[in-house]
């Protein structure tokens, strides 16, 4: 919340401002997209698309999106082999059922 309303008033206040000489085409990337490109370079073993990822968000909130991804993968994971996200959870760490 306090985040949308950061970038609101940057984008008022920052509006009818002249860029001095700076070519402003540098992307923001939110938190989910650093965490959805994060796990997929660990799994390709890419260190400098990690390195990359990391730099875009505080470690904390890579930490968040990591976690949301995990929950949402184990969740369409559970759906579509139609069992429950502890038992997909447990047999994609290779843990016995419980």
């Amino acid at each position: 919340m306090f985040d949308r309303i950061r970038r609101t008033c940057t984008g008022i206040l920052g509006s009818g401002r002249p860029e001095a000489g700076t070519d402003r085409k540098r992307r923001t990337h939110n938190l989910f997209e650093a965490a959805a490109v994060y796990v997929a370079a660990c799994a390709e073993d890419d260190q400098e698309r990690i390195a990359e990822a990391q730099g875009w968000v505080s470690p904390e909130a890579l930490s968040f999106g990591v976690s949301e991804l995990a929950c949402r993968a184990v969740i369409a994971l559970a759906r579509e082999r139609d069992e429950s996200p502890g038992a997909v959870a447990r047999d994609l760490l290779g843990l016995p059922t419980a």
